[in-house]
């Protein structure tokens, strides 16, 4: 159904998720696979610039996309409104940068979005309030939080407290760290509980999301924080791809001391940084210094991968398979 706010007309929907009990301290929601027992969902980040940069294109083609395989939701890899996040829950940048934006039928589901740094600038309870939810209830932003869809398991992951120069060096800029102080004990309840939630899942695929990168060719380059604290917790526990925006491009990264697929979706608007660089050409599989964003398809025994340009053409695919039954 549609309401009123500020003179628009939002869509609401009736949200096709279960909220069930948290593991540890995280939030847990439900997606269930299609009859056919596959999943699809779109990936993109960096993208909340009120349609410019070439965000109303982006959404447009992942309307296209996201009807033709039916996805069953989106994911947002944070720096969800720039330049410095929302003010609070009545900023109309909810709506010109999300809701005016993302109104193609074929984005009508739910969006699962983690903050970016440019979103700690602003009011971040905003962006976690429900009140948000009510306004278009597509929206669902949590710090961190788990997708269970039965064969594949989502991991959201706050990586922004992580990054030691965003408190020691700001550069002017002002961070919200309500809910991170004292930032020693909430990084380590965080991995404790990311160790714990990816220890006890019986999915047979494990995908973690977070906006920074770990390993990337693009202009932030490798978070060594992330490299350091949480890759050793996500190899561990068999984690299949990492999922990041931060750099403003589209790329994946396949190395030879982690089998993790690290890719990154970061294209949702500005992009075009001109700046790419990895010591072995051999692991960077693919990297476009442009806008886009990325579908993700998934079956029991597969998982597909296509990164697609702002008109919608491929510009790269990746698959990887698993045995239908595992022998113990």
């Amino acid at each position: 159904m549609a309401v009123a706010w500020n003179g628009h007309l939002v869509l609401v929907l009736v949200l096709g998720f279960c909220l069930v009990s948290a593991l540890g301290e995280f939030e847990r929601f439900v997606e269930s696979p299609k009859g056919d027992g596959s999943l699809a969902f779109l990936v993109v980040g960096d993208w909340g610039r009120r349609g410019n940069y070439n965000q109303t294109e982006v959404a447009h083609q992942m309307g296209i996309i996201g009807e033709k395989l039916d996805i069953d939701f989106v994911v947002s890899t944070g720096d969800n409104f720039y330049e410095d996040g929302l003010t609070g829950v009545d900023d109309p940048a909810f709506l010109e940068s999300f809701v005016d934006i993302y109104t193609h039928p074929g984005l009508q589901k739910q969006w699962y979005s983690v903050l970016g740094n440019h979103d700690y600038r602003g009011d971040v309870e905003a962006q976690l309030s429900p009140i948000l939810r009510k306004i278009d209830s597509r929206w669902l932003c949590l710090r961190s939080f788990i997708v269970d869809a039965e064969i594949v398991e989502l991991f959201f992951v706050d990586t922004t407290p992580f990054v030691d120069k965003y408190f020691t060096k700001p550069k002017g800029d002002v961070y919200d760290w309500s809910g991170v102080l004292p930032r020693k004990r909430y990084l380590s309840n965080l991995l404790k509980d990311v160790d714990l939630a990816l220890r006890e899942s019986r999915a047979k695929w494990k995908i973690v999301v977070g906006h920074h990168t770990i390993k990337s060719a693009g202009h932030h380059k490798n978070t060594d924080e992330l490299s350091v604290q949480l890759l050793p917790i996500i190899q561990a526990n068999n984690v299949d791809l990492y999922i990041n925006g931060h750099d403003h491009c589209l790329e994946r990264i396949e190395t030879s001391d982690s089998p993790i697929q690290f890719l990154t979706s970061g294209g949702g608007s500005k992009s075009w940084r001109g700046d790419v660089d990895w010591p072995n050409p051999e692991e960077l599989k693919f990297y476009y210094d442009g806008q886009g964003f990325m579908t993700v398809q998934v079956t029991e025994v597969q998982i597909d991968v296509v990164f697609y340009d702002i008109e919608g053409q491929v510009l790269h695919r990746w698959s990887t398979a698993k045995p239908l039954f595992s022998i113990i």
